[in-house]
């Protein structure tokens, strides 16, 4: 005869549970409308801050702004030199800081060992990305303007941004080299392959979409740059493009912070056509990044 177990019944009174959901619901709410509130502040800033910068600019965009050199007359001043020389800049600084960066970030994640030195070193690559930019500015003057004797020139400058988005570039090569799946790496061991040829053939062609995005943004990031230009030796009028990597410089957020100084209230409309460029350009680079990650992600194997 089979024992019947009797559970006791448990009765639940709903109308002491009703006051709690019901304050639940009425924080829950408060809080959702706290981030909306939140949201929209930063839209209408941001909106605010567009129209400052479209309102005054918009009618002094010009072919002209973009091919001329700078001039006294606000009519026919240009930026052409600005542009050119942060276009040596930021690919400068982007190459340099690929190589070292991606060459950190490989050996970091596939050869070093875990251990107290190496959390030495990710410890402090972290810390170097939040350091403020004045301060590789004054590094680059006294590595490369003084010891290397390298003078104000491009390629000082290009080197002393290398140094600027070299954080960034290793933190974002190693999570990009970090997300290829283990067994990607274990299936090329067990086939017998070398490390080395683990990491060439399957491991760096699969994060090579990440860390192609980290070097954009961060080259982004790089074309914006004031202070440590202005430390290196960033000219303040440069009327020629660069002709080499002794040449002096000059890059846009330079030219555009000399206009607004000028006592001219059509310079302060010029600078704000220029902001206007140097936004657009951002914006292409940016967008770069994102059909480059796309396009190599549809060609992953995993």
């Amino acid at each position: 005869m089979i024992d019947q177990v009797s559970t006791p019944q448990v009765s639940v009174a709903t109308g002491d549970f009703r006051p709690r959901v019901k304050a639940r619901q009425r924080i829950g709410a408060i809080w959702r409308w706290l981030f909306f509130a939140a949201t929209t502040l930063a839209i209408v800033l941001l909106g605010m801050l567009l129209w400052s910068i479209f309102s005054p600019g918009l009618s002094w965009l010009s072919w002209g702004l973009i091919t001329n050199p700078p001039s006294r007359i606000p009519e026919k001043a240009g930026m052409n030199p600005a542009i050119w020389g942060s276009i040596w800049i930021v690919m400068g600084s982007g190459i340099t800081a690929f190589l070292l960066g991606l060459g950190t970030a490989v050996y970091l994640e596939e050869y070093a060992t875990r251990g107290r030195f190496n959390d030495f070193i990710q410890t402090n690559i972290s810390n170097l990305a939040g350091v403020p930019s004045i301060v590789y500015g004054l590094l680059g003057l006294v590595v490369f303007v003084d010891w290397m004797n390298m003078g104000r020139s491009l390629l000082a400058g290009a080197l002393t941004m290398a140094l600027l988005i070299l954080p960034v570039v290793v933190i974002s090569s190693r999570e990009a080299i970090r997300a290829v799946p283990s067994s990607l790496r274990e299936a090329s061991y067990g086939l017998g392959a070398t490390r080395w040829q683990t990491v060439q053939n399957h491991v760096l062609p699969a994060a090579f979409p990440g860390v192609l995005t980290g070097v954009i943004l961060a080259m982004s990031r790089a074309i914006g740059e004031t202070a440590p230009l202005l430390v290196v030796g960033g000219a303040s009028q440069v009327l020629w493009r660069p002709d080499g990597p002794f040449s002096t410089f000059m890059v846009m957020p330079l030219q555009i912070y000399n206009w607004t100084g000028r006592p001219q209230k059509e310079f302060e409309h010029l600078a704000a056509a220029a902001i206007i460029i140097l936004m657009i350009i951002l914006l292409l680079m940016n967008s770069l990044a994102i059909g480059l990650r796309h396009h190599f992600s549809k060609k992953a194997r995993w």
